[in-house]
């Protein structure tokens, strides 16, 4: 199908994808539950059903991701094993299991004329979501925009082309047998960047908002380009503050998991701080943990003049997400130490400290802004499957409607019922 398209006039491509989203978004808004899990149950079904087929298309992309010459993190995010499939169907099944967030009513009150107000939840319309390489992101994205009662339309990256493709057949056969209409989700057949700028400008007003998720350089040119709102964040630049009061041990299991558990993904700690007041006791032991793992570290002079054999810390590492098996070191002076270093550095996704100390946790939670924020426990978390939300979309960064991970109440907006007896306005 790919090939088949590649002469096609995008513009009257994407055009026709909008007009298609457009159209379906309207009987999506007013879909039963019923009708909406019954088409992810066939989702997960035929995802399970076509694993070898969908393995098969992932080796094609793995394949040309290794004559390019891609980093190790980079082919971690892209390849899809018997086993992340099982999870990518699971995935669906748990979003299916989730309230359904369409007529919600969020608040509701009387007014003393008699009318009652609610506040309901309400499909945003048409999503956009735009992404790199991971070919998950398709089954998540469609199950919860489904879910969420909107069309979407998803414009996968090149790398994973045939991933994509073979998944969201699988979605598009859920939805034609729940009898929902197939262009419910879309996924946009071509490869020309311009497909993305169709899409920012907003498809003649069929989309609604555009979700990106992959790298700095995609995000940052959604967020420029942009002719319709968007939930995004840049990187994830996540810090793990070990203050004097941590438990040692369990501080040491932390950071190892935070930085190697899946070093390709946003969650990762990418810089570890420690409390100077620890250094003697706590400092080496962490460092060597990471090394032991197989992570590069790269540190501060006063760090390196303590522990030989660390690579030299330079400015741009304080600002840089590794995604790979890397992280940089700093010593800071407390709690306000690290409160300083996270809120220059941080990219406002997730930070973890790991302490005892109450105060110190509060102080944490309390003065820094980050979209997560996370107590002795791995930055890892920072997930929307692992939040109970069934999946993700992606990780929000800004302050408007949608922050942290993007799950199916963050694709919903609301609207409001005013119920009367006869009230007019005097």
């Amino acid at each position: 199908m790919l090939d088949q398209v590649k002469t096609t006039d995008i513009d009257a491509l994407m055009a026709e994808i909008g007009r298609n989203a457009r159209a379906a978004a309207r009987p999506l808004a007013t879909a039963t539950t019923e009708a909406k899990n019954r088409a992810l149950q066939a989702m997960a079904a035929e995802i399970l059903a076509n694993r070898d087929r969908i393995l098969a298309a992932n080796a094609l992309d793995l394949a040309h991701a290794r004559e390019s010459g891609v980093a190790a993190s980079f082919l971690d995010r892209l390849t899809l094993t018997a086993e992340r499939i099982e999870g990518i169907a699971g995935a669906i099944r748990d979003i299916a299991g989730l309230k359904d967030p369409v007529g919600d009513v969020i608040a509701e009150w009387d007014r003393p004329n008699g009318l009652h107000i609610e506040r309901v939840r309400t499909p945003l319309g048409v999503i956009g979501v735009i992404y790199e390489s991971r070919p998950n992101v398709t089954a998540d994205a469609g199950a919860l925009c489904l879910k969420a009662g909107n069309a979407v339309i998803l414009r996968g990256g090149s790398d994973s082309v045939n991933s994509s493709q073979a998944i969201h057949s699988c979605l598009v056969a859920g939805l034609k047998a729940a009898g929902l209409p197939e262009h419910a989700i879309q996924y946009v057949p071509v490869t020309d960047r311009a497909a993305v700028g169709a899409m920012l400008s907003g498809l003649g007003g069929a989309i609604d908002v555009i979700v990106p998720r992959g790298g700095k350089s995609l995000v940052a040119r959604v967020q420029n380009e942009a002719r319709v709102p968007v939930f995004a964040h840049l990187e994830g630049l996540c810090h793990i503050y070990v203050d004097k009061s941590a438990d040692l041990a369990m501080a040491k299991e932390i950071v190892v998991n935070a930085k190697m558990r899946r070093t390709g993904v946003c969650g990762a700690m990418e810089t570890l701080l420690v409390d100077r007041a620890v250094a003697e006791t706590h400092l080496a032991p962490l460092v060597e943990s990471l090394r032991a793992a197989g992570c590069e570290v790269r540190a501060t002079e006063e760090i390196r003049t303590r522990i030989a054999g660390l690579v030299p810390a330079t400015e741009a590492d304080w600002s840089t997400e590794y995604l790979d098996a890397i992280v940089s070191v700093a010593l800071v002076d407390g709690i306000s130490g690290a409160i300083e270093h996270i809120n220059r550095w941080s990219s406002a996704h997730t930070e973890a400290v790991i302490a005892e100390d109450p105060a110190v946790v509060e102080r944490f939670f309390g003065e820094i802004d980050s979209a997560i924020l996370v107590h002795n426990a791995s930055t890892q978390f920072a997930d929307g499957g692992e939040f109970g939300m069934g999946g993700e979309i992606g990780i929000a960064t800004g302050k408007m409607h949608a922050r942290g991970p993007v799950g199916v109440e963050q694709l919903t907006s609301f609207k409001y019922r005013v119920r009367g007896t006869g009230q007019v306005r005097p």
